[in-house]
């Protein structure tokens, strides 16, 4: 079992920076690929970036060159730092962890904070 908490979301102009912060619990952190997704007012929920155990990353296209995630073992944290902001970017912000058990992964999510961007 993993709990996750994220913080860190608010309200910020275009152009401005948030980082969010994803506190996690209960497992084996450090052998845990780790996530930050978004769910938009009236989209699906989307992929923005990926950083596995060893700490490889990966990010959709339309966050490349802005933001950066990144892991502290020790802390047992996760952040998605976000500069440039633009409005688009306005959405919840999910922390998740992918748990391995055998041969299956198991996928826990957040409870999600707010990132707002205004025009």
């Amino acid at each position: 079992q993993v709990q996750l908490v994220e913080s860190g979301g608010g309200l910020v102009q275009v152009g401005g920076s948030l980082r969010l912060s994803c506190a996690a619990s209960g497992s084996s952190f450090s052998d845990n690929a780790m996530g930050w997704y978004r769910q938009a007012p009236g989209k699906q929920r989307e992929l923005v970036a990926t950083i596995t155990s060893g700490g490889t990353t990966n990010y959709v296209d339309p966050v490349k060159g802005r933001f950066t995630i990144s892991r502290d073992n020790a802390k047992n944290m996760v952040y998605l730092q976000m500069n440039s902001l633009k409005p688009e970017d306005t959405a919840v912000y999910y922390c998740t962890a992918d748990l391995k058990s055998g041969w299956k992964v198991y996928r826990y999510w957040g409870q999600g904070t707010q990132v707002t961007v205004s025009s």
